[in-house]
Formats: C-alpha cells, sequence, structure tokens
C-alpha cells in the first residue's frame, strides 16, 4: 500500500485551555510571529485581514493571561513607532511551536492511518 503523501495528511490545531475561558492557540501565535516579523503591530493585523484594533486588544488579552507582557510598544523615532516580543513573547511563541511539533509527531501514525482510513471510504 503506498504511503500517503505528508503534505495531505490531516494535521493538529493545536488550542492550550489555560483557566476559565482563556486560551492560546494558533492565531495569536501567528499574530505574535507578525508583531516579530513586521515590527509592527498594524503590520501584523493587516497580514492577518484585522484591525489595528482587533490586533492591539489581542495583544492585550495575551499579556493579560499571561501575566507578563509579550509585546513591548516603540515610541517615535526615525521610521515612527513599533512593536517588539518582549524576552516573554519570544519564549512563549517558541514554546507554543515547541508543543505544537512534539504534538504532531506524536500523532503522526494515527493521523496516517485515519488518511488511509478516509481514502478508503471516498473510494467506497
Amino acid at each position: 500500500m503506498p504511503k500517503p503523501d505528508a503534505r495531505s495528511l490531516p494535521h493538529l490545531s493545536l488550542r492550550i485551555d489555560l483557566d476559565g475561558e482563556e486560551r492560546i492557540g494558533p492565531g495569536k501565535i501567528q499574530l505574535l510571529e507578525h508583531i516579530r516579523d513586521f515590527g509592527s503591530i498594524s503590520a501584523a493585523g493587516r497580514a492577518m485581514d484585522m484591525s489595528y484594533k482587533r490586533a492591539w486588544d489581542l495583544v492585550e488579552e495575551i499579556n493579560r493571561i499571561c501575566g507578563h507582557a509579550a509585546v513591548a510598544r516603540q515610541t517615535g523615532g526615525k521610521n515612527g513607532g513599533g512593536a517588539m516580543l518582549t524576552p516573554f513573547g519570544a519564549s512563549l511563541v517558541a514554546r507554543y511551536r515547541k508543543i505544537e511539533r512534539d504534538a504532531a509527531r506524536a500523532v503522526r501514525k494515527e493521523l496516517q492511518a485515519l488518511q488511509t482510513d478516509i481514502g478508503r471510504s471516498r473510494k467506497a
């Protein structure tokens, strides 16, 4: 039986539920990565097709949930202001991505089996 193509495998979407309704998931982590890459909350929001206000609200939510600032705003300067991840924010992104990789690795065989089962049922 041919091995399923890794690109077509089902994949995990990891959300970490904390206390109550508080959670960290792929959207918040992606926002932090965009802030890191673009140096701007507004540019990060645009990259994700969201308003500056929505992006800023999510940053404030991340900071509140974690009890630490994940993003530091920079004011003034030659190019105006900007934003950057704090050491905590960079660590949060790295830790989330490691948890995500480890979880995907742990269930890879089951995802392959699922893909095979789905393929069989579609042909039937």
